[in-house]
């Protein structure tokens, strides 16, 4: 006579129970599509022209003489739709059939196709400042750099980047108002662990960075020579800037082998937003049922343009993203 262990009843017990749970992965905040003026007056065509003007000049002036007549500078900004994206995705009729997740499954179909298509548009934003600058050049506007590389050794950014960023900006006629910074994560740790910065008799303003941390969530805690700082995963990370020279004009910082990340700074002033978009369709879902793969199939696509509208009005700073 013998009673119940698990020695001689393993068929009675559930040595791997799966759970009804479904793990998830991590998402990061999307922003960058704030700062885009969205062109409204675009009704059809995947082209518009805004043509734009510039100022006026003096010239001097002697009594009883004809005056000097002089025009404006004119120019023409084209913009396009040039985004066409798509995500689908499909379950077969047998696997709904018998899947244990089948319900979990699908419903999570249409909301990560709209998240992927909106993860293109969010990198697509931060890219268009740095692919509308010349490589490898400084992009210089009225005697200001617009592109360089962080001052810091090994071209890291040091807080002085954030002054000349500013001082950029005032040279080019750019309202100091909603000034932005959008930097790597790497920038994050390296602000962090400055000692000017993390030592309270040096800079009481900062007091708390090494206990709290220089970020909550995605923006810093603490305003940077007025620009109101932001992390992002999403920025242009395979910049090859490999002749902009170092902090004492001598060395190259070569990214060839390491490619940089263009770190952004601008102002988010309404009028001088360095971005401008336009949708010619938002995110749209279309279901079938495909009878010869007796399959579902699920499709979201999405149409839209995005491009640098000011140059004057966004300073690049490429940045080694090792930490």
């Amino acid at each position: 006579m013998s009673g119940f262990t698990v020695a001689s009843n393993e068929h009675l017990i559930r040595s791997n129970i799966w759970s009804r749970d479904i793990k998830e992965v991590l998402e990061e905040e999307l922003f960058a599509q704030q700062y885009i003026r969205m062109i409204t007056d675009f009704p059809d065509g995947d082209t518009i022209n805004i043509p734009s003007i510039g100022a006026m000049e003096s010239t001097d002036y002697s009594e009883d003489t004809p005056v000097q007549y002089t025009r404006m500078d004119t120019g023409n900004f084209t913009f396009t739709i040039d985004q066409y994206k798509s995500s689908a995705t499909y379950i077969t009729e047998k696997m709904k059939q018998d899947s244990f997740y089948m319900n979990e499954l699908v419903s999570s179909f249409v909301p990560k196709q709209s998240r992927a298509l909106m993860e293109a548009m969010e990198a697509k934003v931060l890219s268009v400042g740095p692919d509308g600058q010349t490589a490898d050049s400084d992009n210089d506007i009225n005697g200001a750099e617009h592109r360089w590389v962080g001052s810091g050794t090994n071209a890291v950014i040091t807080v002085q980047d954030f002054a000349k960023a500013k001082y950029a900006l005032r040279k080019a006629n750019v309202p100091m108002t909603n000034l932005v910074a959008i930097v790597d994560p790497s920038v994050e740790y390296e602000l962090s662990t400055l000692s000017q910065l993390t030592t309270l008799a040096n800079n009481p303003m900062w007091e708390g960075i090494v206990r709290d941390g220089i970020a909550t969530g995605m923006r810093f805690v603490a305003n940077v020579y007025g620009f109101d700082v932001y992390t992002s995963n999403y920025l242009k990370n395979d910049v090859a800037d490999s002749a902009l020279l170092e902090k004492d004009g001598t060395t190259a910082n070569d990214f060839s082998v390491n490619n940089g990340v263009a770190n952004l700074f601008f102002s988010a002033d309404a009028g001088s937003n360095p971005f401008v978009g336009a949708w010619r369709q938002m995110p749209e879902v279309d279901y079938e049922y495909n009878k010869d793969y007796q399959r579902h199939e699920y499709v979201t696509t999405a149409r839209y343009g995005v491009k640098k509208y000011r140059p004057e009005g966004i300073v690049t700073i490429v940045s080694n993203p090792e930490v």
